[in-house]
């Protein structure tokens, strides 16, 4: 299984968001890891590229919703939010 995950710290963790993306492989996740790891305000995220909508998820330690989309978009991927 191919599930990529980084975290930050081990403080507690704000809001949780899911966003359908186009990150779909290891060599995807290398593009758009230094970007979120550089990211101030998210303390826990990870990409499922098993799974058919490649759900990112990010847990906020201050970062907006809109603000994660803007790292990613600015990563060259695309992404929607999940439930907003």
């Amino acid at each position: 299984m191919e599930d990529s995950a980084i975290t930050k710290s081990a403080a507690e963790a704000g809001e949780r968001f899911q966003f359908k993306t186009n990150i779909n492989c290891s060599g995807c996740v290398a593009k758009v890891t230094p970007a979120l790891n550089e990211a101030s305000g998210i303390v826990h995220w990870e990409v499922n590229t098993n799974s058919k909508e490649k759900i990112l998820t990010v847990q906020s330690g201050g970062i907006t919703q809109e603000q994660v989309m803007e790292v990613v978009k600015k990563s060259g991927f695309q992404i929607t939010a999940i439930g907003s």
